[in-house]
């Protein structure tokens, strides 16, 4: 091989190496844009109880995406920030894209369970209640973490025990008893009544309940905390 022919050679060698690191520096990187998604959706966990662990699946290296210098990452409205979950990251310029980006998020927390099984309508006591670790993004949505978020309320049904506790699925301990003398106020322009009245039924906050007043007339209101009853004017 003559020195000449070997120079040209070596010469395009030179250039398809450059022409492929300029290829490769035209193109998104893939790892950048795993990054974003991380970092959003650390920022859409903060503040949630319990250690929040993020994996941002693999992305499609085979996409030639154009450079961004600013990416910007999106959920689809309704879906949630935790669990299995996809997150949208877009591009406005220089060049416009949008890529979909599977990732997973763990929230390892305790969470409330039934002690004991527990019937019912019956009020819910602390003592029926026992707190375990688990992964919160596993469970169903409005997982109790605090036995104060359920002491007092009662089940819509019959719960085993080992049941995590759903907020949601459990009704509010009630503000307003039947037989409980409350007090009964309303208001108007410039005036402010209130006066004693007797409940007929029992009614949870912002329920409307009856009550009946010394005179023996019966009205309805709207049950508030502390045992009164706010009736319109």
């Amino acid at each position: 091989m003559s020195i000449r022919l070997l120079s040209t050679l070596m010469l395009v060698a030179l250039s398809c190496s450059a022409q492929a690191r300029q290829a490769a520096a035209a193109r998104q990187d893939p790892a950048a844009l795993r990054q974003t998604v991380e970092q959003f959706l650390q920022a859409q966990t903060a503040g949630v109880p319990g250690q929040v662990s993020v994996t941002v699946g693999a992305v499609d290296t085979r996409m030639a995406l154009a450079p961004c210098p600013a990416p910007q990452a999106f959920m689809m409205p309704g879906a949630r920030a935790w669990g299995k979950t996809t997150v949208g990251v877009r591009c406005a310029a220089p060049s416009n894209w949008t890529v979909y980006i599977q990732a997973k998020v763990s929230v390892e927390a305790d969470y409330v369970v039934a002690a004991v099984p527990l019937a019912q309508g019956q009020p819910i006591e602390a003592h029926q209640l026992a707190t375990v670790k688990g992964d919160l993004a596993a469970l169903p949505a409005g997982i109790a973490t605090d036995i104060s978020q359920i002491v007092g309320r009662s089940s819509n049904g019959s719960l085993a025990a080992g049941t995590p506790m759903r907020i949601d699925t459990l009704r509010s301990k009630p503000v307003v008893q039947a037989g409980q003398i409350v007090r009964l106020v309303t208001s108007g322009a410039g005036f402010s009544i209130s006066a004693e009245a007797r409940a007929i039924g029992r009614a949870d906050e912002g329920q409307l309940v009856q009550v009946r007043t010394p005179g023996g007339q019966q009205v309805s209101g709207i049950a508030k905390a502390g045992g009164t009853v706010e009736v319109a004017f």
